[in-house]
């Protein structure tokens, strides 16, 4: 049987993108600039000194990769809006040739028969409102609630499915705490204020495009992760317990709970002086759905504790890795949707991204790419028994379409199902993408 048949009628089966990681023309028809336009031209940000000017020219190869899309297979596409494409400095005046681009993006989703999903924000804030002061200020919040409830107003009559914000850890921790992603800053206290401001933006986007639009489904995609102990030494427990209120529960709890983990506020220390009357309330407000983003796991320790103290057996990290560096642990997907749902009791669940880079080869015109199709195959196996174990599972999007600019790792990482010649830019099917078409025939 095909894993697809593990699904339900109506089960969406989809590929995931960002905006600035595939569509290039970043100076065209009046598009601002964004923070990783400028984080981009710092020297020695980006793997190689990339760029992503023109990364895979979707803005004027969409028709070809809409195509490749229903080739595939593919019945649903989630996509990113590019801020700065719509609203050049932010906030003010829309840009009618930005917002232009998805329109016509959109009408060719709906006629190939794929459902569009558009994420309103992943991560290319407009650089003015980073000038401004970013994520930090609430400022920020209230101007993603305009742009969304603008977006939504004009692309609600086709579009049903929203996504607020893509992973707002990755936004905070490797924007503002770790320097790693755009904007570039190393400022603890600051990512804090970030990290809630984030969070209120995706509630009042919320609010914003539901006003906007009747008949709207919204909801985020979080990116989560199995914090695994090293040991059942007490120690290695608490600090997987915290580690796993940072990454996960950080940005579960508020939109679930209406409050942030206990723990996590008391080992960071944190006034919540930001946090104001209703800010959770918004934050809370009943999703239409959630998205999860799943990669891997992390084992974790306590530093402080020697492995001859331990408990025996220990936890090797020692698992297959990818190009990326992260294990291939497929039953933390099972594991994390069943837990979740146990936790929160969900609405409906998409897999919103998961994926993997391998050093792909370009052979003779083919790329046999056999690791990569047991990866997706093992996850879809942990999707399915989580899928039978009562998780409200309801569509699966694979990272990615084709191979793109991969953020600060520029070119190197492949994650495509498709592969991508940067110097021609033609696209290839790969191996593992027509056995997802197959696969989803079956289903």
């Amino acid at each position: 049987m095909s894993i697809a048949q593990s699904f339900s009628d109506g089960f969406v089966w989809g590929a995931a993108t960002a905006a600035f990681q595939i569509e290039g023309a970043l100076d065209a028809d009046g598009r601002g600039e964004s923070i990783w336009d400028r984080f981009s031209r710092t020297p020695g940000n980006i793997r190689n000194g990339d760029s992503a000017a023109i990364a895979c020219d979707h803005y004027n190869l969409w028709q070809k990769d809409v195509a490749i899309m229903k080739e595939i297979g593919l019945n649903g596409y989630r996509f990113s809006i590019s801020w700065p494409r719509v609203f050049p400095s932010g906030t003010g005046k829309m840009n009618p040739a930005g917002l232009g681009f998805y329109d016509r993006l959109v009408d060719a989703l709906l006629e190939a028969g794929i459902t569009p999903f558009p994420t309103l924000y992943h991560w290319d804030l407009p650089q003015g409102l980073e000038d401004a002061g970013g994520w930090p200020r609430r400022s920020t919040a209230y101007a993603f609630a305009d742009y969304a409830g603008a977006v939504v107003e004009h692309l609600g009559d086709r579009v049903k499915h929203w996504v607020t914000i893509n992973e707002p850890w990755c936004v905070v921790e490797l924007g503002y705490r770790f320097g790693e992603h755009a904007p570039g800053r190393r400022d603890a206290s600051a990512a804090l204020d970030a990290a809630h401001h984030v969070m209120l933006a995706h509630g009042l986007g919320m609010q914003a495009a539901k006003a906007a639009a009747s008949g709207v489904a919204v909801g985020i995609a979080k990116n989560v992760d199995v914090k695994t102990p090293r040991s059942t030494h007490p120690a290695d427990i608490r600090v997987a317990a915290l580690e796993d209120a940072f990454r996960n529960r950080w940005y579960l709890d508020p939109v679930f709970r209406g409050e942030y983990p206990h723990d996590g506020v008391v080992a960071r220390n944190w006034d919540q002086a930001c946090v104001l009357p209703g800010d959770l309330d918004a934050i809370s407000a009943p999703m239409d759905f959630v998205g999860f983003n799943y990669y891997s796991r992390t084992v974790v320790q306590d530093n402080s504790v020697s492995d001859a103290e331990r408990p025996r057996p220990l936890v090797e990290a020692d698992l297959p890795r990818t190009t990326m560096g992260w294990e291939v642990y497929p039953d933390g997907l099972r594991d994390l949707l069943v837990r979740f749902n146990g936790d929160y009791q969900l609405p409906p669940v998409y897999v919103t991204e998961n994926g993997v880079a391998f050093p792909d080869q370009l052979v003779d015109g083919a790329v046999h790419d056999e690791n990569r199709r047991v990866y997706l195959e093992q996850h879809f196996a942990a999707a399915a028994e989580a899928h039978a174990a009562g998780v409200p599972l309801r569509g699966y999007f694979i990272w990615t379409l084709m191979d793109n600019f991969e953020w600060a790792m520029g070119y190197t990482p492949r994650f495509g199902l498709v592969w991508t010649d940067f110097d021609t830019q033609e696209r290839i099917l790969k191996d593992s993408a027509r056995w997802l078409g197959e696969e989803i025939s079956r289903g």
